[in-house]
């Protein structure tokens, strides 16, 4: 890492490229997997998906505008970018996988198989652990991350809040 927190070799940016590539495979699987008739398609089942993933995509693109000049498709920040905590990101950390995961949500209701609740677990944690990444990485290059994260939850709100410092710990 530089001291902006930034990692410095080609492999971390390497490891970058391969989580969003895995990213983007397990979003088409979701989509192209077939159908597996857990229960029919009914008007229902249409609405529930139209639900999730219309809101799951306002979501993330929400996120994705409010991001600005910050945003960047590789889990390493942009060097010199703004710690953005207000809009979607005041109501949690990582508003873009959170709409990811609804609308994935809503794919594996339309889907109806294994392969498509499999995927979406998959889905789930990948976004886990690229966010844990981008976090320590977030943390390293803005001391106010760490309030933030105390704050605000992971993917839900108020859920995934990093611990408060103990006695004789650092803030």
């Amino acid at each position: 890492m530089t001291t902006s927190g930034a990692p410095r070799n080609d492999a971390s940016r390497a490891g970058a490229a391969s989580l969003v590539a895995l990213q983007l495979v397990l979003l088409a699987a979701l989509i192209l997997e077939p159908y597996g008739g857990w229960w029919p398609r009914n008007p229902a089942v249409l609405i529930v998906t139209g639900v999730l993933v219309l809101a799951g995509l306002i979501i993330a693109s929400g996120a994705l505008l409010s991001l600005g000049s910050s945003l960047t498709a590789s889990p390493i920040p942009k060097d010199h970018a703004a710690l953005v905590i207000r809009g979607p990101f005041g109501v949690v950390r990582n508003p873009i996988y959170s709409g990811l995961m609804i609308a994935g949500a809503g794919l594996v209701v339309l889907g109806a198989s294994w392969w498509h609740l499999a995927t979406w677990i998959a889905l789930i944690v990948l976004f886990a652990v690229k966010a844990r990444w981008e976090e320590r990485m977030l943390a390293a290059r803005h001391p106010e991350f760490a309030a933030y994260a105390q704050r605000v939850g992971r993917f839900i709100p108020g859920i995934g809040r990093w611990p408060e410092p103990g006695p004789g710990e650092q803030k």
